[in-house]
Parts: structure tokens; sequence; C-alpha cells
């Protein structure tokens, strides 16, 4: 089996197996033996997309969410005016889903695409509730998650509440310093609800 690539946060590149990338996330915060990690890693799929390829299209029935082994993934929607909505850049270790569409069974009302080649495994939600049934560290590993995902939206959005465009652009590159490597300039600007130009006179702040 081919090893992934994984860009870890201090910026050092390890070449690990797909089974080895989700057992030390999931060690985190879980302990399995290496028979339930066995199993755990039986009920994920292997998927890979090229750049640019859709992942979830807006009104996809959806029944995966998407662990992240290589690449970077954005989670978006597009209003009435044609204007993209960033919610969520997705790079290694991280998740993605259109989460409302998977747990209430409804079409998916934003995209996920790729920004770049991505190598993902996928869990079907049945499958995420029949492990954390099964297995109480895995029911564990799943709710705190959860609620770090929570946590994060809330202080993103506080941030949008609260900072001007410099603040938030400044708090993106301190929590995720390896974003520029992954993620062009045009798309940053979308996720920090700013015009391109805008985002390039804050780069040009920043960088002095």
């Amino acid at each position: 089996m081919l090893c992934f690539r994984l860009l870890k946060r201090n910026n050092y590149l390890h070449f690990m197996q797909p089974a080895e990338i989700l057992q030390k996330h999931i060690a985190q915060t879980a302990t399995l033996t290496p028979e339930e990690h066995a199993y755990v890693f039986s009920h994920f799929q292997p998927a890979a997309f090229k750049k640019g390829q859709t992942v979830i299209r807006e009104g996809d029935k959806v029944e995966h969410e998407y662990f992240v082994l290589s690449g970077c993934l954005k989670a978006f929607y597009i209003n009435d005016q044609v204007k993209m909505h960033i919610l969520q850049f997705a790079m290694p270790t991280w998740w993605t889903s259109d989460y409302h569409a998977l747990y209430n069974q409804t079409r998916a009302t934003i995209n996920v695409d790729c920004i770049t080649d991505a190598a993902l495994l996928m869990l079907s939600n049945t499958d995420r509730e029949k492990l954390c049934r099964e297995i109480h560290q895995v029911e564990h590993f799943f709710r705190w998650r959860t609620n770090k995902g929570y946590v994060a939206a809330q202080q993103r959005l506080l941030s949008f509440m609260n900072n001007d465009a410099k603040t938030r652009y400044e708090e993106l590159l301190q929590l995720y310093p390896q974003l520029h490597h992954l993620v062009p300039k045009h798309l940053i600007a979308a996720y920090l609800g700013v015009s391109r130009e805008t985002l390039s006179r804050l780069y040009n702040t920043v960088k002095k």
C-alpha cells in the first residue's frame, strides 16, 4: 500500500500508512487495542480525489464523513448572489462533510471539493454509530471530536462578530501557519469574508 504524506503542525513531513495515521489521530484521546483499531479501520473506505474534484455537491444525498489523509479540501456555500462563503478548510487529520445532511438524512446544502489532490478515508454514518455502540473508547473519541468542532465554530463566529479583518487574518495565520502553503489567497479571502485586494493589503501589513 502506498504511503501518504501527512503535513504535521510542526511543519515536518512524515510518511505513514493510512491505518497508522488514523490510529495516531484517535490515540490523541482514546485508547484502543491493536485488535480494536484494526476492527475500526476495517469500517473505513479509502478514496482518492483529484484537484478540483467534487466530494459533496449541493443537493446530494450525504452518507459519509471524510477523514483527510493528505491534501486539502474546502467546504463552502454559494449564495443567491453567486458569492462563495467558505465554511471550512480540511487539511490532513481533519474531518469534513455536510454534517446537517449526514445526521438528519437530508440533501446537502453545502459543497465540498478538493483544493489539491487528496487521499481520504470515508466513514458512513451507519458504521460510525455501530462503532460507537460497540466500543466505548470510539464513542468517547467521536464525542471529543464533536465538542472540539463546536468550540472551533463558536470561536470563529465570535471572531467575526468582534474582530476586524486584520485581527481575523492574524488569528488564522497563528492557528494554521501551513494554510498559506496549501490554499490560494482568493480562497483565504473568501474564508475571511474580505476581497482579494483587502487580503493583499493585510498580507503586506502582516509581513512588515
